[in-house]
C-alpha cells in the first residue's frame, strides 16, 4: 500500500494558490486595476466570494492541522505579486486574533516588508494588527517606529493599527503624539491613512479633536484636514477647514474602500 503523502504548510498554500487561480474571473481582474496606482496581478475574485472560501479552509485546516499550521500556511500565501493571495492570507486569521501572541504580531508585522498595494495593506493592518493592539495596547508602541521608517507602508500602518483602538475611544493621547510626527508628509498613502484615524478620533471623542484639529490645521496637508473632518457637523466642519466650503458628498479612499473593494468593484 503506498504511503500517504505528507500535507504541509507549503503544500496546502499551493493547493490555495492552485483554487485562487482556477476560481478567479479574467474579466474582472482587467478592472482591479483602476483602484490602484501600483501595477497590480489580479486573479479577478469578488471579496463575498473569496471570504466564502477563507472561511472553508479556516475551520478545515485548523480543524485537522491547528491553528499554528493555519498561521504557516498564511504566512506562505502573504508572498508573492498575486493580490487575492495576500488578502486570503489575512482572511484566514481575521476571526483568530485572540489566540495570537507577541510572537505573532512580530510574524504580521513582518508582513509589512511584503505589501504591494494599499488593499493587501489595508487588510493586514486592519484586521490583523489593530485587532491585536486593542488586546494588548502595549503593542501600539510599535507605531511610533514604523512612523520613523522611509517605507510608505510602515508609515501608514503607523496610522491604520490605532483605528480600532481609536473607535473605542481608547489611546488618544497616542493617537495625537503619532499624528504629529506625520503632520508633514508628503506621501498620499500615509496622509490618507493619518486622515482615516483622525476621523474616526473624531467620531469617538470629538470634544478632544476638534480642538486638536484646529491647532495642527495650518500644519498639515489639506486632504488630511478634509478626511478628518468628514463626519463633523457643518459648522466644525468649516471651522476645521478654514471656512473654505467642503464638498459633503466626496469621501476620501479610506472611507469608501474597504481593504478587499477591489474584488467587490
Amino acid at each position: 500500500m503506498p504511503m500517504k503523502r505528507e500535507i504541509t504548510p507549503p503544500g496546502k498554500a499551493a493547493e490555495i494558490r492552485r483554487v485562487l487561480k482556477q476560481g478567479g474571473r479574467s474579466e474582472h481582474a482587467q478592472g482591479v486595476q483602476s483602484f490602484f496606482k501600483e501595477k497590480i496581478k489580479s486573479h479577478g475574485w469578488y471579496t463575498a466570494d473569496l471570504r466564502r472560501l477563507a472561511r472553508h479552509y479556516r475551520r478545515s485546516v485548523e480543524r485537522e492541522f491547528g491553528i499554528e499550521f493555519l498561521i504557516k500556511v498564511a504566512d506562505q500565501l502573504f508572498t508573492g505579486p498575486i493580490l487575492e493571495e495576500r488578502v486570503f492570507a489575512v482572511l484566514l486569521l481575521e476571526k483568530l486574533t485572540a489566540h495570537f501572541n507577541d510572537s505573532h504580531f512580530a510574524l504580521f508585522e513582518s508582513w509589512v516588508d511584503r505589501i504591494g498595494s494599499w488593499a493587501d495593506h489595508d487588510a493586514l493592518t486592519h484586521y490583523l494588527i489593530a485587532p491585536m493592539i486593542v488586546s494588548h495596547p502595549q503593542r501600539a508602541r510599535k507605531v511610533f517606529e514604523w512612523a520613523e521608517s522611509t517605507d510608505r507602508w510602515h508609515r501608514r500602518a503607523a496610522c491604520v493599527a490605532l483605528i480600532k483602538s481609536t473607535r473605542r475611544g481608547k489611546l488618544f493621547p497616542l493617537v495625537t503624539r503619532l499624528a504629529n510626527l506625520l503632520l508633514e508628509d508628503q506621501d498620499d498613502m500615509v496622509q490618507k491613512g493619518l486622515g482615516w484615524l483622525l476621523r474616526e478620533s473624531a467620531k469617538a471623542d470629538c470634544k478632544r479633536t476638534v480642538p486638536y484639529l484646529l491647532r495642527i490645521r495650518n500644519r498639515t496637508p489639506r486632504r488630511v484636514l478634509r478626511t478628518a473632518s468628514e463626519t463633523l457637523p457643518s459648522r466644525l466642519r468649516r471651522k476645521v477647514l478654514g471656512g473654505k466650503p467642503f464638498a459633503v458628498g466626496k469621501k476620501s479612499d479610506a472611507q469608501s474602500r474597504t481593504p478587499a473593494k477591489p474584488a467587490e468593484a
